[in-house]
């Protein structure tokens, strides 16, 4: 069995400048040239996952194919290499603290007492090495979230310091990603929080092998000669980071600055091949020359962190770029959008997705843009909470069941066509008790569906615990709206559509969960071909009416 190497990212400074998309973008590059890699998040919060946390603090939950709620940066990795993630991908403190607790409290540390040194670091570092241990990977890059210096990431720092002094020179390596700020008033850019956040590393036994260095301006030889003295590493060891238009062209600017290659010497990694990015590079040539625009509008309750939507904004970029079409996204609050304003804030889109959710707040605004969408034939597509504002919206509008309500908005409304579904009536905790991860759909033929995927049975991720209610599906179909997905199982609707309009699909799944730069989600795919065709056909009729005006 192999033996995998290990990389571990580091941040000082400041938070979010991207250690993510770096570990992301330095095993990209490591992949294209052959090698097996993947990469795990290690977050110091004590949650036991994300998927308590509101949008607003944490951004997006990201659910894996096993079930697992993780951290949004797992996203990016999935994103980036085209592989799926799991559980053992994201750890945090409270996994950790839970684990060692559960295990005193089952006597495993026989009478010992229990301490952070050895017995949090050891439930660490047996974690840090269990995707290595698998034998599938050449190498593992471990994220560890936060900041050097925060309190709660010092069990991290520390594990990765006993690391670094148990293994093999060769066989470990850290990059720390530090920021170079710019200084307008002295027009220079100034090492001083770089040295700071790196002695602080060493002051806690962490020795850097390469440091990258986010940064507005560009990096002179005399700067990088300066942070490589200061901070003990090789001058080819500094890499620049300069701010990208798109975080997809991070991995091709790591490549200029040949982050992967002092990687690979440093590991004493030889016979890789040159790295194979054309799907890549033709994915960021469409990307940038785009022969169009559209304006997509997300209506959602969370816009204000755009974090919150961070698989779909993604999957967007992917399908535009397949389009070759520039997807302007148009943020409207659902909250704001009533029966009196909903032309003049949807008017002027080429398409409309409802974003997921949970909870009463903004409900009624989303059911009044499904309306708009249905009844303008504008191109609608909604995700979870949105697929269920769908199935309300055709209820009180065209099957006249006013008081039509999701029993998560109103527990005793007399038409509940989204209800809780059985096997959670009973469930009282939250984390981690949804219905999670990946089940099958049956898709019927000649559907748009059907179309979209061309295929009966797919596989795709869910985080939900509401259902639409089967009760009410004869009556449905009847009048229009057809379920054109279920759950071979459980018979459970997974797609909803309607079969008198362009574009018209709702959704029980999260399909954002599972676009890729080299696989995009075709129903994400689709609905920016059919947004853009109805920009065609608006641009059409407004070129007649001019003309029309002019003879």
């Amino acid at each position: 069995m192999k033996t995998a190497k290990y990389i571990f990212v580091t941040g000082g400074v400041t938070s979010s400048l991207g250690k993510g998309i770096i570990a992301a973008s330095l095993a990209k590059l490591l992949q294209a040239r052959g090698l097996k890699v993947t990469i795990q998040k290690f977050d110091p919060y004590i949650n036991v996952d994300p998927g308590t946390l509101n949008p607003y603090e944490h951004g997006e939950c990201f659910v894996t194919e096993d079930g697992a709620e993780t951290d949004l940066d797992l996203g990016h990795y999935e994103r980036f290499l085209n592989i799926h993630t799991s559980q053992a991908n994201n750890v945090t403190t409270g996994r950790i603290y839970q684990t060692v607790i559960n295990q005193e409290r089952e006597g495993a540390y026989l009478g010992k007492t229990v301490q952070v040194v050895p017995h949090i670091t050891d439930e660490i570092k047996r974690r840090m090495l269990l995707l290595g241990n698998t034998g599938e990977y050449d190498i593992v890059i471990t994220e560890i979230g936060g900041t050097v210096g925060d309190i709660e990431s010092l069990p991290f720092v520390e594990a990765v310091r006993q690391l670094q002094w148990q293994m093999e020179e060769e066989d470990c390596l850290v990059v720390h990603l530090t920021l170079i700020p710019y200084l307008k008033a002295a027009k220079e850019l100034k090492t001083k929080p770089t040295q700071h956040s790196v002695k602080l590393m060493s002051e806690n036994g962490v020795h850097p092998d390469i440091i990258v260095c986010r940064t507005e301006r560009s990096l002179n030889m005399e700067l990088r000669k300066k942070i490589a003295l200061f901070c003990n590493v090789k001058t080819e060891a500094v890499i620049e980071a300069m701010d990208a238009n798109s975080i997809y062209e991070v991995p091709l600017k790591m490549l200029h600055e040949g982050l992967d290659i002092i990687v690979l010497k440093k590991l004493h990694i030889n016979g890789y091949s040159a790295p194979e990015l054309s799907k890549w590079k033709g994915f960021l040539d469409k990307l940038k020359y785009p022969s169009g625009k559209i304006n997509i509008g997300l209506i959602g309750k969370y816009i204000e962190l755009q974090d919150a939507y961070k698989s779909i904004l993604e999957s967007f970029v992917h399908a535009g770029a397949i389009n070759e079409c520039k997807v302007n996204i148009v943020n409207v609050h659902s909250e704001t959008i009533t029966e009196d304003n909903v032309q003049e804030k949807l008017g002027g889109l080429d398409g409309l997705l409802v974003a997921p959710g949970f909870g009463m707040r903004g409900i009624e605004g989303k059911i009044v843009s499904v309306k708009f969408a249905r009844e303008n034939n504008l191109p609608f597509f909604g995700i979870c909470l949105g697929m269920q504002m769908a199935a309300i919206e055709f209820a009180r509008n065209v099957l006249d069941l006013k008081d039509a309500n999701s029993t998560e908005m109103k527990a005793d409304t007399t038409n509940p066509v989204i209800d809780l579904m059985e096997g959670q009536k009973k469930v009282t905790a939250k984390g981690g008790t949804m219905r999670l991860g990946a089940y099958p759909c049956e898709i019927k033929e000649d559907t748009l569906a059907y179309k979209i995927y061309g295929q009966s049975t797919i596989s795709e991720r869910h985080r939900h615990r509401w259902e639409f209610n089967n009760a009410y599906l004869e009556q449905f179909e009847n009048a229009g709206m057809i379920a054109s997905g279920k759950n071979p199982g459980t018979g459970l609707v997974e797609i909803i559509e309607l079969k008198d309009h362009p574009f018209f699909i709702g959704v029980q799944y999260h399909p954002e969960l599972k676009s890729t730069v080299e696989n995009p989600q075709p129903i994400f795919v689709n609905f920016i071909k059919a947004a853009k065709e109805f920009s065609d056909r608006k641009t059409a009729v407004k070129n007649a009416v001019l003309q029309s005006e002019l003879i």
